[in-house]
């Protein structure tokens, strides 16, 4: 009776709409009440040995350029 565009439509489907708002509220809320868990913060006690180490490991620098800059930082 209601069709597409009526109160059936609306009503039925609704509390979906509810259901996004409220999730998106509760996400902004956890973010908000911990600003400091990001990825970028977690690097910011690591060591220039510990960063190079990292970087040898993922294979960024090779075994001659990782002796040299761990020679310069010791």
């Amino acid at each position: 009776m209601h069709g597409v565009g009526g109160m059936g439509f609306g009503m039925g489907f609704g509390w979906i709409i509810g259901l996004l708002v409220l999730a998106a509220i509760i996400w902004l809320a956890v973010r908000a009440a911990n600003p400091n868990n990001t990825h970028e913060d977690s690097n910011t006690n690591k060591s220039a040995l510990d960063i190079l180490k990292e970087r040898y490991a993922r294979g960024e620098i090779d075994k001659s350029e990782f002796q040299a800059r761990k020679e310069n930082l010791m």
